[in-house]
């Protein structure tokens, strides 16, 4: 079931998450829905708290290559246990901040850990796009933003064209 994305600001979108302590049959249709929601948008991440969850659950699938099978991942209490000195900048962008991108530098590979629906834990090097976008869902479940890594005044702006666009689309609705 797809489920509506939170539009920054919000201010569950700036909340630390709780861990998942059980995995539960509701925890594990939040992290199908949660996938169905990212292919619908499309994106390629999706955390918890973009769908007003306020646990650490996170969705991903970055292939993106035409013909290549989708490897979605969905992942409870995933954590970077290791990080590599070298970085790499991306362009990013969020579901929660449509239509706004910047650059972002980030460890170029990161070390994840996390416990899969089935309650089983898995440890995985990631580099590349999955390893920028890895970060990106983790850092919504500390609530932290991409445009927090921007300079103040470039931050507040897209801040203040995201509230225009929310009176926008309250004002659109019947």
């Amino acid at each position: 079931m797809k489920r509506p994305i939170l539009l920054h600001p919000d201010p569950r979108l700036k909340k630390l998450c709780t861990p998942v302590s059980d995995m539960t049959d509701d925890l594990r249709s939040l992290g199908d829905d949660m996938l169905a929601t990212m292919y619908d948008a499309p994106g390629i991440g999706l955390a918890a708290p973009q769908v007003g969850v306020l646990e650490r659950l996170i969705v991903l699938d970055c292939v993106k290559a035409e013909g290549e099978a989708p490897r979605p991942l969905i992942m409870f209490n995933p954590e970077i246990i290791a990080s590599s000195d070298e970085t790499s900048v991306y362009e990013e962008g969020c579901l929660s901040i449509p239509e706004h991108f910047a650059d972002v530098t980030r460890p170029a590979e990161v070390q994840v850990r996390w416990i899969d629906r089935d309650g089983k834990e898995h440890t995985e090097e990631m580099g590349g796009l999955w390893a920028t976008c890895v970060q990106h869902e983790i850092d919504h479940l500390d609530g932290k933003l991409f445009i927090d890594y921007l300079k103040p005044l470039r931050r507040q702006m897209i801040t203040r064209k995201m509230t225009k666009l929310k009176r926008e689309l309250a004002r659109d609705k019947p």
